[in-house]
């Protein structure tokens, strides 16, 4: 049941039809549990957020060798990330309002495809004016391609085992950053920079095909009205199984359909009014830290603590092979600590860890590889369970528009944040830039704490 200190949702017309057949539809999801079904849909639809995160951070592993080549400076680096960032706030916004009206695969089929052409144009071009536009180009497709995935993924998910079906699956963008750390640490210093986008490109093109052919949503189809549909879609997903999940007492799914067309204002009404808010703040400060450290580590190691090429990609590597392991953990545990508990707690581990960075000075890079790279990867499971919570708190009639939309204050915050960075060093130095981290991940634990529990609960008992 809803939490009694929440207001009721906006007024809404209820067709019996579509309560009824509706209801019945969610139902049969819900009884179905995982199967090998949606680990097919798991695998394809992985395989292209694994390029996502893959294309997102090839750059900063092709920063160290074009400051030298192109002879950068810190303001120079700063504004290369942002670009590329600024792209994904356009593309978050863009497909997230796509993905409510033609479907959830389509328009990821779409994402791939600009992302994973893009990344072979960046391959190719010769000057940080061509690089940049590429980048933001580039941006437009990886913006939109991780929101809607992740929507996609928690419509297919049932609610007993929801937050580790997801994380699993969201696992992999981390295992795609650590691939791009890996590759970049290989294939940079023997091969040259443009490997880099050239792996990052050719695979996306042949992963589009695989997307083109997964079955819609479910749930955004029977939004839509078009239950047959759906019903087809659900009948293949009973038939993957015979095991069903026995129903608990919980109230019965309903499709509600609304007064009027269901948009962007309908996120700040009485009902969803908090939620917004304070998941847009999550973001914000989630991925100020986490891709400020992220997209940085390389390009500290080498300008700050001088050390050779080689031994920097190693070093900033390790953020992401730690990130691996969090995020296995924090998907293995959050169905029983809680989305809530643990992004109030990863924040205060990772504030904690940056802040001891600041009292020792940052002298010494092992120092900040140890520390830093723990806190990036503590709070980088923040960042994941982003895209679990955000989708789980938003109904289907507008969970895309609203995940894309607060998926834009992560662009916001990440293309703000290495900007900052490059000023805050040349300003400050570097023990500055890890207090401002620290205070960024105390204004974290501030937002989560006024998160809702989803854990449990079927998305239409969260969101009605």
């Amino acid at each position: 049941m809803l939490q009694s200190t929440i207001e009721s949702p906006p007024a809404v017309v209820v067709s019996d039809l579509h309560v009824d057949r509706g209801a019945s539809l969610l139902a049969r999801m819900e009884s179905v549990p995982t199967s090998r079904w949606h680990i097919r849909a798991r695998i394809v639809m992985g395989s292209a957020t694994f390029f996502d995160a893959f294309d997102a951070l090839s750059l900063a592993y092709v920063l160290p060798v074009l400051i030298g080549l192109w002879h950068f400076k810190p303001s120079d680096i700063g504004l290369l990330i942002a670009t590329g960032y600024i792209g994904q706030l356009v593309g978050a916004l863009f497909f997230g309002w796509l993905a409510e009206r033609i479907g959830r695969v389509k328009s990821e089929f779409l994402t791939i495809l600009l992302m994973s052409v893009m990344s072979l144009a960046c391959a190719l071009t010769g000057s940080f004016g061509g690089l940049m536009i590429c980048r933001f180009i580039q941006g437009i497709g990886v913006g939109g391609g991780n929101p809607v995935a992740a929507v996609y993924i928690n419509e297919l998910s049932v609610s007993h085992n929801r937050g580790r079906f997801f994380l699993l699956y969201e696992l992999i963008f981390p295992i795609g950053l650590l691939a791009a750390a890996q590759a970049g640490t290989l294939l940079v210093p023997n091969v040259g920079w443009q490997s880099m986008f050239l792996v990052g490109g050719i695979p996306g093109l042949l992963i589009v095909g695989f997307i083109w052919f997964l079955p819609e949503s479910p749930r955004w189809l029977i939004g839509k009205g078009r239950y047959d549909e759906a019903e087809k879609i659900i009948e293949s997903i009973e038939a993957s199984t015979d095991k069903r999940v026995e129903p608990k007492a919980r109230p019965k799914p309903v499709v509600i359909v609304p007064l009027r067309k269901p948009g962007i204002r309908e996120l700040f009404s009485s009902f969803y009014r908090k939620r917004t808010f304070v998941v847009w703040a999550l973001w914000g400060t989630a991925y100020f830290v986490a891709n400020g450290l992220n997209n940085w580590m390389p390009s500290l190691y080498k300008t700050v603590y001088h050390l050779p090429l080689g031994e920097s990609l190693r070093l900033a590597s390790m953020s992401n092979v730690l990130s691996v392991i969090f995020v296995l953990i924090s998907a293995l545990l959050v169905d029983r600590v809680g989305r809530r508990l643990w992004v109030m707690s990863a924040f205060g581990v990772s504030g904690v860890l940056l802040a001891a960075l600041y009292l020792n000075g940052a002298h010494s890079a092992y120092t900040v590889m140890m520390l830093g790279s723990t806190a990036y990867a503590v709070v980088g499971t923040v960042t994941i369970m982003l895209f679990l919570y955000t989708p789980e708190i938003y109904p289907t009639r507008m969970r895309a528009i609203g995940t894309a939309l607060a998926t834009s204050w992560f662009r916001v915050a990440s293309a703000a944040s290495p900007a900052i960075v490059g000023v805050v060093l040349g300003a400050d130095g570097v023990a500055m830039v890890f207090l401002m981290f620290a205070v960024v991940c105390v204004l974290g634990i501030v937002a989560a704490a006024g998160m809702i529990e989803t854990s449990q609960k079927s998305l239409e008992e969260i969101a009605p």
